[in-house]
């Protein structure tokens, strides 16, 4: 199998993979996103870690204890699980790919090693990293934000540049510096993704035999 056969779409709905240091925006980008494409569904992963202020258990994780994850994983439920700052984070394996076959798109934040995991299930999902415009506005808006302590703060940037090195293994970089003009960029992607060739001949196939374009 060639590559490009190997990463052609084989579900009618897209994969965005979409990840970034701590404290590059990425949340803020990916929200802003659902609000204005809302048929997007975001794969909400499992972790072992404890809610920050405000978050919602099933909204912005599944909050689940050490045990309880480790025997999902031993179930073989994770499509991707991975460690991070001390934390266990797992993706739900059916639950994609039974939106994807039902032709609908999904939206996964994830780390850089997560990603590599699930290109290996589905190497047509499309890769989208955020950089931050320096590491001085990186720990800016670390300690701006509020929820983290000193000592994770600079854990958090020390991992930094380990997490932007992985940057070329993604399809797509997007540079947040100016929010509106991020969100915008970030859009643009997941309108081109649905319109290739590929993804068009999977979503709107009948169209294509009607016409007698090869599908």
């Amino acid at each position: 199998m060639t590559e490009a056969a190997a990463n052609r779409p084989r579900r009618a709905g897209c994969l965005f993979l979409v990840t970034a240091p701590s404290g590059a925006g990425k949340s803020s980008l990916v929200n802003a996103l659902l609000e204005r494409q809302k048929s997007i569904r975001l794969s909400i992963s499992h972790t072992t870690r404890d809610p920050r202020p405000g978050e919602v258990n099933g909204r912005e994780y599944h909050f689940v204890t050490e045990a309880a994850f480790a025997a999902m994983a031993e179930r073989g439920e994770f499509l991707e699980s991975a460690l991070v700052h001390g934390h266990h984070y797992g993706t739900n394996r059916l639950w994609i790919e039974e939106e994807m076959e039902a032709g609908r798109d999904v939206l996964l934040e994830i780390d850089w090693q997560g990603a590599r995991q699930v290109r290996k299930h589905f190497p047509e999902a499309v890769g989208i990293f955020i950089l931050p415009p320096s590491l001085e506005a990186l720990e800016w808006r670390l300690h701006h934000r509020g929820t983290d302590s000193e000592a994770t703060i600079s854990r958090r940037l020390l991992g930094a540049g380990a997490e932007m090195a992985h940057a070329p293994e993604f399809d797509y970089v997007i540079i947040n510096e100016v929010f509106d003009q991020a969100l915008t960029e970030l859009e643009s992607i997941v309108i081109s993704s649905r319109l290739s060739y590929a993804q068009q001949a999977l979503r709107r196939r009948s169209v294509f035999v009607g016409l007698g374009v090869p599908v």
